[in-house]
């Protein structure tokens, strides 16, 4: 039996399924209890990451008076998903976020990482009405570099031959250990969660995404927000860069962090996202 991990999460966090129209999707809420209630925000992980990692952005989050909810993608982690490689096209995981955030009671302010942001933007641009606003967290314009584009192709191949339990001991071989035993089986237990069909299905899209920022940017009434550190290994920052010059959204730069602020200086970041938003509910 896998370990449950809830028990480690902050008190204000309260693991759930959150029920939709397009089934159940695994959720962690963290809710403000008191003061003003400054509205929703949805939190897409990317694409070997689960709704967990953004747990770090929550104390802040509440605190600042916002109700936060991050989501396991369908067969991602914690979340179910079939056999059937259509469901895990961008265009129905686009689908699944306009059905959470109308389980919300919408509109939200939408926020994804690295593969999680090309969903939301996929999001936006099939009914921009779900939404306040739009953070994309170190998440590039189109498909990924070079180095992860070779990592991308050697996961997809070992993925046609071998079993998940395979792969994760072939990945650990060429990795740094984790920081301790329980962060290992962690990360362990969700890698054989998540369906191998969400894996392939979303592995290729990462290798053929194409660049969608100028029909983002004709999207005229949604506030934007790209937010990365200056070290990103998975997009060049000449492409983050240029990507938020094209939308005219608000860029945030952390200095010396890479793929995933929201671990690497999560007060930082969570400090930055609320900025964004209260600055929108200022102007």
């Amino acid at each position: 039996m896998s370990e449950d991990f809830s028990s480690t999460l902050p008190h204000h966090v309260r693991s759930l399924p959150l029920k939709t129209l397009r089934g159940d999707f695994a959720a962690l809420q963290s809710t403000p209890t008191g003061g003003e209630h400054r509205g929703t925000v949805l939190l897409l992980p990317g694409y070997t990451g689960s709704k967990e990692e953004f747990v770090p952005l929550l104390p802040d989050m509440v605190d600042a008076g916002y109700r936060a909810v991050a989501i396991d993608a369908r067969g991602q982690n914690e979340t179910a998903g079939p056999d059937d490689e259509e469901a895990y096209r961008q265009e129905a995981l686009a689908q699944d976020v306009l059905a959470q955030v109308e389980a919300l009671g919408g509109p939200v302010h939408l926020l994804g990482h690295s593969m999680g942001g090309q969903v939301a933007r996929a999001a936006v641009l099939t009914d921009p009405r779900h939404f306040l606003s739009l953070t994309l967290l170190s998440s590039g314009p189109a498909r990924v570099g070079e180095e992860r584009q070779l990592q991308l192709k050697l996961l997809l191949g070992a993925l046609e031959t071998m079993t998940m339990t395979q792969v994760w001991e072939a990945m650990q071989a060429s990795r740094p250990a984790p920081a301790s035993p329980a962060e290992a089986e962690r990360l362990r237990t969700r890698w054989l969660r998540t369906h191998p069909s969400h894996l392939r299905v979303v592995g290729r899209q990462l290798l053929s995404e194409p660049d969608r920022t100028p029909e983002l940017a004709a999207v005229a009434s949604l506030p934007r927000h790209v937010l990365y550190g200056d070290q990103d290994d998975t997009w060049t920052t000449v492409e983050l860069e240029d990507m938020a010059t094209r939308l005219n959204a608000h860029r945030t730069v952390l200095r010396g962090v890479g793929h995933s602020p929201n671990l690497q200086r999560p007060t930082e970041t969570a400090r930055a996202l609320i900025g964004f938003w209260s600055g929108l509910v200022a102007g």
